[in-house]
């Protein structure tokens, strides 16, 4: 029944947000067809190169390509890779920066059928040979900047670059190459889609890889029920396309016959400002570390770009703090949506402007088809409001385990997400941190993302990462690590005086250090056990 229901509901909100058309149903039944064979990339182009083919798709550092000729290029790609023996049973792997030749890899090895491992381009060492040995990753798809990585490889991997105008020294084929001579015709249908695998963000170690699958395209209204992306317009994807939050924007920017202008080179404030006011972009997709630096910015300097046909600044991937939700509608409006999301369970809450401003820190609540609650440590489902817990997360879009064959913890049908929260009154969500981030000083169980959101409410301190320390009388004692603002001044002392006037005495930290930057994955998330190791005397 419940089943019936969200189908139903995820349909009337696909057909509200112009995602379907019914007075085409032939197109929906072939859509739906296509999902079970294709994924959710090829499936997504297909239809938009049905629906309108001549309209710009994607636009680069080499400037606009339509749907249609993103749809031939593809074809090029899949039959020359066919012709260097990648079949159903290879498994590709992706290291690239946003742009056409990483597009063109997640199309081709969909209409192959062949599985597509998006590597973090953040990954190397250890982690990354891992990775590689995991997955069985058999051909390596890469821009040349990271073609080096991988100069240890066993020979029966195969390199190929995926940019074009790179410098190629060592003689490496390159997509465009095997591409050149090939038919632009499609390849006959594989039988099951190959699935493209997401890597966790790999804080806490070497990242794990959650496939995806078939999806239906019911499940796009989970992003659209509580967000009004544009439909025939300009979004700017500024998050990383091996991320979750890029890769499911372009998919459904695409489904709504968007043109998504992305950025090659790594995050800069400024060019991303410009790439919204030049292409008068509807939508901004970015993590809020992104957005963060975007705020930070002098008000002279953000008065310099024109963003007012921004109805939609979309934020995910790690937490968002009440002073960034703030002062993002000071600048912007009323345009800012989080989504509270994860690798592992994908979609789960969704904060509108209206929520942050009458709830700021919440993440909102669940959209169609989504299902949220709170466990205790005894697994007892908590009921009354404000009581904290571990979150657990049903949505169609969950995955089914890691390629490694563990997963997580399931609790009446719903996955753990490894964060510990909360909901209010109103039934809003909030994240009180992660579990293994919850620290135990003298009895007394403290969350560190509290007082982290309370010292970047200062003005003199742009970012804070808390974290738990050994401590010999009271097992473990807080340590702040803070990046002061440009010419503060701020003391150890007034920012233990600070924390001490709004929270109670143990979640004070003991130690405060001041730090240029805090180390952070390419996804904007803190990596806490650099904190520590840096520290180690």
């Amino acid at each position: 029944m419940r089943a019936v229901a969200d189908a139903l509901s995820a349909a009337l909100v696909l057909y509200r947000r112009g995602a379907v058309e019914l007075r085409h149903p032939l197109e929906l039944v072939r859509t739906a067809r296509d999902a079970t064979t294709l994924g959710p990339v090829v499936t997504t182009l297909a239809h938009a190169t049905r629906a309108a083919g001549s309209t710009t798709a994607l636009i680069d550092d080499r400037g606009p390509i339509t749907f249609e000729q993103l749809d031939q290029a593809s074809n090029r790609l899949a039959n020359g890779l066919a012709a260097r023996g990648v079949t159903t049973g290879t498994v590709l792997g992706a290291m690239c920066r946003d742009h056409r030749g990483l597009v063109l890899s997640l199309v081709a090895a969909g209409k192959l059928g062949a599985r597509i491992v998006l590597l973090n381009t953040g990954t190397a060492g250890p982690q990354l040979t891992a990775v590689l040995e995991r997955e069985q990753i058999g051909v390596l798809l890469v821009d040349a900047e990271f073609a080096d990585l991988f100069d240890e490889l066993p020979p029966e991997i195969s390199i190929i670059l995926t940019r074009a105008g790179e410098t190629n020294q060592r003689g490496l084929p390159t997509i465009h190459g095997i591409s050149a001579s090939r038919s632009a015709l499609p390849l006959l249908a594989p039988e099951d889609p190959g699935g493209i695998v997401v890597l966790t963000s790999g804080t806490t170690g070497t990242p794990k890889g959650a496939p995806r699958g078939k999806v239906s395209p019911l499940q796009s209204a989970q992003f659209l029920d509580r967000i009004p992306l544009p439909k025939a317009s300009t979004i700017v994807l500024a998050a990383p396309l091996f991320h979750g939050t890029g890769l499911s924007q372009l998919i459904l920017g695409w489904a709504l016959g968007n043109t998504m202008v992305v950025l090659p080179d790594r995050f800069d404030p400024r060019r991303t400002l410009a790439a919204v006011a030049r292409h008068r972009a509807s939508a901004l997709v970015l993590v809020p570390t992104m957005l963060q630096r975007i705020v930070d910015l002098d008000p002279a300097v953000l008065a310099e770009y024109d963003t007012t046909a921004l109805t939609v600044i979309f934020s995910a991937g790690s937490a968002l703090s009440p002073d960034l939700s703030r002062r993002t509608a000071q600048h912007f409006g009323d345009v800012l949506y989080n989504l509270y999301a994860s690798t592992e369970v994908a979609v789960a809450a969704v904060a509108t402007p209206q929520d942050l401003r009458e709830a700021p820190g919440t993440v909102g609540r669940p959209p169609v088809g989504c299902r949220v609650a709170v466990y205790d440590e005894n697994r007892r489902r908590i009921t009354t409001p404000g009581v904290v817990g571990t979150l657990f997360v049903a949505s169609g879009l969950s995955f089914t385990g890691y390629t490694d064959g563990t997963g997580k913890e399931i609790v009446d049908g719903m996955h753990s997400t490894g964060d510990l929260g909360h909901f209010d009154d109103e039934g809003r969500w909030f994240i009180d941190g992660r579990d293994d981030d919850m620290v135990i000083s003298g009895g007394e169980n403290i969350y560190p993302l509290e007082v982290e959101y309370l010292l970047v409410d200062r003005p003199d301190v742009l970012e804070a990462a808390v974290v738990g320390v050994p401590d010999r009388d009271f097992g473990q004692r807080l340590r702040a690590y803070v990046v002061r603002a440009p010419d503060s001044s701020c003391t150890e002392q007034e920012i233990k005086d600070y924390v001490r006037e709004t929270l109670a005495r143990h979640k004070v930290p003991r130690d405060v250090r001041f730090v240029s930057e805090l180390p952070r994955n390419a996804t904007g998330k803190v990596l806490r056990h650099r904190l520590e190791a840096v520290d180690t005397p």
